[in-house]
């Protein structure tokens, strides 16, 4: 790989660094046949509930199989409908389909990319409707009860909970958040006056241990953390071909277990996470002084106030998204696009019947949003060149009279290039 070269992600050098931790983990499974279950998957289940202030976890195969069976747990069947948003990863749209529940979106901020709250208490005010027989809350399109409102924390930035929460109370619904790419994640909640980690706050949490995560596993695995023990119990039954113990079976369930030998990987890693997560944020704040002079043209990141992001992915949105890329990828900066299409235009859910235009801000985010190379090992003069390359392309599209000044970096209109 030529030296100049910069990967959208670096999945090697923590593999190298932890190499003979993670060596480790795998002889000692081969010593013990511990292969399913046992003490690596509870012990990475008791450490990783207590870094998200979760009272319990319970480890499962996929950041998906997380969902569905939180979902499920929560009460989620045929016949039910959940609200979630549009710009995502179709995993969290395929967990409530999965259910036998139908997806039903509300737009997103356009600031945060997140949940638009004030779609969403407009959604609930004007398109559901209170059933008297039963008091459940009815979705007048489709005539599905609601019961689950599931915000994203997208790029690693928690949804305002404390506005989601309340709306749920107040139309007696649960919220289960995905927290697949939120691993550390921070909330401040003015209800309680204190900072509340991503996965502690709705009735449960989702969490994806895809390598490519914050912490990642060495394949797939992924967990559901609770403060409800009756939900956490549901779970492991789920996961386990609906059995309390062998053989024994309470209902049709799954084959969704966490591997002991993933589990133990993650056992490492997570050892090193909240280090790895705040360099995320140091590089994404480094990003934001290289891209402040050009604000007009490029727009970072906004973190608000009650956030502190774990930057999973550091997006940024653009004119001539698509040129862009290409013109990074020429100069070997690797990029990424999360996400192109937003669900409800999705082939897979054309029967759904949304339309080009139902949610405005979402389809405005999926020409303009680009990922650039975020992960904990990038350096300072990698985030140079980014930069510079970035500044390349916006002064080639006839951009002029840029004037830009950053730490390395600086460029001033009508100077052929960065200095």
């Amino acid at each position: 790989m030529q030296s100049n070269r910069i990967p959208f992600l670096d999945l090697v050098s923590p593999h190298q660094e932890l190499k003979e931790e993670l060596v480790g983990v795998f002889s000692h499974a081969l010593e013990t046949a511990g292969f399913i279950g046992g003490p690596m998957v509870e012990d990475f289940e008791k450490s990783f509930a207590k870094f998200s202030d979760a009272q319990h976890c319970v480890g499962v195969g996929s950041g998906t199989d997380a969902l569905r069976f939180a979902l499920m747990a929560a009460g989620v069947g045929p016949d039910d409908a959940v609200i979630t948003v549009p710009n995502t990863f179709i995993a969290t749209s395929e967990a409530i389909s999965q259910c036998g529940a139908l997806p039903r979106f509300v737009d997103v901020d356009e600031h945060t990319c997140n949940m638009d709250v004030n779609k969403l208490a407009d959604y609930l005010a004007k398109h559901c409707t209170q059933n008297d027989a039963n008091g459940k809350l009815v979705d007048k399109p489709t005539g599905r009860a609601i019961k689950v409102i599931v915000p994203v924390h997208l790029y690693g930035q928690m949804a305002d909970m404390d506005a989601i929460l309340e709306l749920a109370e107040k139309y007696r619904l649960a919220v289960v958040e995905d927290a697949c790419q939120a691993h550390g994640a921070e909330y401040f909640s003015r209800r309680e006056n204190r900072w509340r980690k991503a996965g502690s706050m709705g009735l449960a949490a989702a969490f994806s241990f895809y390598p490519g995560k914050n912490l990642g596993a060495c394949g797939e695995a992924g967990a559901v953390t609770t403060q409800d023990e009756h939900l956490a119990q549901k779970v492991r039954v789920l996961r386990d071909h609906g059995q309390v113990k062998k053989y024994y079976h309470e209902v049709e369930g799954y084959n969704g277990r966490l591997d002991s030998i993933q589990a133990g990987i993650l056992r490492v890693k997570l050892r090193r996470l909240a280090e790895w997560n705040e360099r995320r944020r140091e590089c994404a704040a480094r990003y934001n002084e290289l891209f402040a002079g050009v604000s007009d043209l490029l727009t970072v990141p906004f973190e608000p106030s009650w956030s502190k992001a774990v930057f999973h992915l550091y997006v940024v949105q653009v004119p001539r998204r698509d040129e862009m890329m290409k013109h990074l990828a020429n100069s070997g900066m690797g990029t990424g696009i999360h996400y192109p299409i937003p669900l409800h235009l999705q082939e897979a859910y054309k029967a759904l019947g949304y339309r080009q235009g139902d949610f405005p801000v979402a389809e405005k985010l999926a020409p303009r949003i680009l990922s650039l190379p975020m992960f904990p090992g990038l350096s300072s003069g990698q985030q140079d060149q980014v930069a510079r390359q970035v500044l390349d392309f916006l002064e080639s599209e006839n951009r002029s009279h840029i004037s830009y000044e950053a730490p390395g970096v600086s460029c001033q209109a009508g100077t052929p290039g960065l200095q």
